[in-house]
């Protein structure tokens, strides 16, 4: 690459970060104004107060709403990993009658938009008395479809000879996938948990029709909620905001080394 295209790579991609961050950045800043200047074009407060978070937390379930969130999304990552990562070692490594079918049924169900599944979820909540519940909140998180193709692509990649010395070694199956297999695809289980945990934590559309009680709500609808509650209240509603990013800031920042890593090799194995 020339000096040329390097410079204007890097003016490039700093215009284009600096259009990302800018709605991150005003949103910090208008939940710190005082309700007379939030209007104000300056991004820079002229006087910075905590008390928008203060009333976010005093006058709403937000700490109810933030719990239910993290136990959601907290239950839904763990039984992703466990599940996706053993299905996605019998589809990989297991020979078995009906394995390719089965995985192609498995793919097929990617193709079906989301909105297409609400009205069966609603009805088997229904009749197995979830409405209202954790249980509907959860079960339709529990496996993913995504997480089983991803997790079968890098056990692909796992040498048969390393499974096959195991076995010699007298370990059962489900040893040689503890001990050998699944320690060669941390990488991949680190990318997964984190989307996995990410996208039940900005999870909407189905938790807004699954429960209708307030202490039952999780973060995203009771935002929706305390938005439509503090009409024009543009600073408690980016206070709200701004507190609702946290756990994702902290799983950025501590984990964007495997996010990385994990986006780079899923591109690799697909």
């Amino acid at each position: 690459m020339s000096k040329y295209n390097k410079v204007f790579a890097y003016v490039a991609l700093t215009i284009i970060g600096i259009i990302m961050v800018f709605p991150f950045l005003w949103m910090i800043s208008t939940s710190l104004k005082t309700g007379v200047d939030i209007y104000s074009p300056s991004i820079i407060p002229k006087s910075v107060t905590l008390n928008n978070y203060a009333r976010v937390i005093e006058d709403s379930n937000f700490l109810v709403w933030f719990k239910n969130s993290f136990v959601v999304a907290g239950i839904t990552t763990v039984s992703v990993l466990c599940f996706d990562t053993l299905v996605g070692y019998t589809f990989a490594k297991l020979p078995f009658r009906g394995k390719n079918f089965l995985f192609i049924i498995v793919l097929s169900t990617l193709m079906i938009p989301t909105e297409m599944l609400i009205i069966p979820w609603y009805m088997m909540s229904n009749t197995l008395g979830w409405i209202n519940t954790y249980w509907s909140l959860l079960f339709p998180g529990l496996t993913s479809a995504f997480g089983i193709f991803m997790m079968r692509q890098f056990f692909m990649g796992v040498p048969d000879d390393i499974l096959e010395a195991g076995r010699i070694d007298g370990l059962s199956e489900f040893g040689i996938f503890l001990r050998t297999a699944m320690p060669m695809v941390k990488p991949a289980m680190s990318a997964l948990g984190i989307f996995t945990f990410l996208g039940n934590w900005n999870a909407f559309l189905w938790p807004v029709i699954a429960v209708d009680k307030p202490d039952i709500y999780t973060l995203p609808v009771g935002l929706a909620l305390f938005s439509g509650e503090s009409y024009n209240q543009w600073d408690l509603v980016m206070a709200a905001a701004s507190l609702a990013t946290i756990p994702v800031l902290i799983v950025f920042f501590f984990f964007q080394k495997q996010i990385i890593e994990g986006i780079h090799m899923t591109g690799l194995k697909a």
